[in-house]
């Protein structure tokens, strides 16, 4: 049987396309590390360094296309989690078949990140909950759905998410597990806070400072939680761990701030479209984690940074296998 011939350009960016066009509900970071499993298979280099900056230029392409950070982060960590191979087998077919199993393992444990997130977190929403969300998140929709599932009783407030309106993509989402919800102007945020019990919302990226990069909204979001005393939480997959250190939101790069087209003078319009959100107004960070010891050695820079984070404001729970 002739093998498939190696990926050009246009190829992976259409294959990875496809990925997401199949399975709507796919992160865009499952279908770049799938993408990248495809490319491995095809690759023809002859080389383990060759092979290895095949990989890197691949990831490369894939960010291009699709700027959202967990991409970025999920091409970084499905890398790394491959490349210690090289150094235990020097022989590249070999080298390359223990590559392979390894990302199809990769890939089946991040796969199950959603429903072991949902398993930890839906115990934080307590029957007749109040709850505020902001925009559309698959892993928040997972955790309510469980909190559905488990007979819970609860309201969801849902932000509309301007300029997408990506949240009231969320309340039909809602409404077909039968769950109350309402959508409220992003503006209305502080009112509605005086209504809930607590604030859940999903991440793109986590940053090695502790912060998140989210929709816009977040930040504003979360300083009120504070300021409300309402507890404020965070909930991702590990892969979305990004290697970044931002201080302020100048600090984000720009090509994480996707920027959205609107009618009307250019010049008027700010057009970040994600932002980030200081560490500090968090109350509990929810992840799922492939390798605890990697994720604790991630954040340890956020503790040495923001000591008060790791002792009043900021605790991490892990979900381990």
């Amino acid at each position: 049987m002739q093998q498939p011939s190696k990926m050009n350009e246009e190829e992976l960016v259409e294959y990875f396309r496809t990925q997401m066009r199949t399975d709507p509900d796919m992160a865009s970071a499952v279908a770049a590390i799938r993408t990248l499993l495809e490319f491995l298979r095809r690759d023809k280099g002859e080389t383990i360094l060759g092979l290895r900056e095949s990989l890197k230029w691949a990831t490369d392409c894939l960010t291009e296309v699709d700027s959202s950070v967990a991409v970025s982060s999920g091409g970084e960590l499905f890398l790394r989690f491959i490349s210690l191979t090289s150094l235990e087998h020097q022989d590249l077919s070999r080298c390359k078949k223990v590559m392979e199993e390894r990302g199809e393992l990769f890939l089946e444990k991040i796969s199950l990140s959603r429903t072991k997130v949902a398993k930890l977190c839906h115990t934080f929403i307590k029957d007749g909950a109040k709850i505020l969300t902001h925009s559309s998140s698959r892993v928040v929709l997972r955790v309510l759905e469980k909190a559905a599932a488990e007979k819970k009783r609860f309201t969801v407030y849902v932000t509309e998410s301007q300029p997408d309106t990506a949240g009231k993509q969320m309340a039909d989402a809602l409404r077909r597990l039968n769950v109350p919800v309402t959508v409220v102007l992003d503006a209305a945020v502080g009112y509605v806070l005086e209504k809930v019990d607590l604030v859940i919302v999903g991440a793109e990226g986590v940053v090695e400072s502790g912060g998140i990069i989210n929709k816009i909204g977040t930040y504003q979001m979360a300083v009120c939680s504070k300021a409300h005393n309402k507890p404020f939480y965070v909930v991702a997959e590990s892969f979305k761990f990004v290697r970044l250190y931002p201080l302020n939101q100048q600090d984000v790069p720009d090509r994480f701030k996707v920027r959205v087209n609107h009618s009307g003078p250019a010049s008027n319009i700010y057009r970040a479209f994600r932002k980030y959100s200081h560490p500090l107004t968090f109350s509990i960070f929810c992840c799922y984690s492939l390798n605890l010891n990697w994720i604790i050695c991630f954040l340890s820079l956020a503790y040495t940074q923001y000591p008060i984070v790791s002792k009043l404001n900021y605790v991490v729970t892990f979900f381990t296998n």
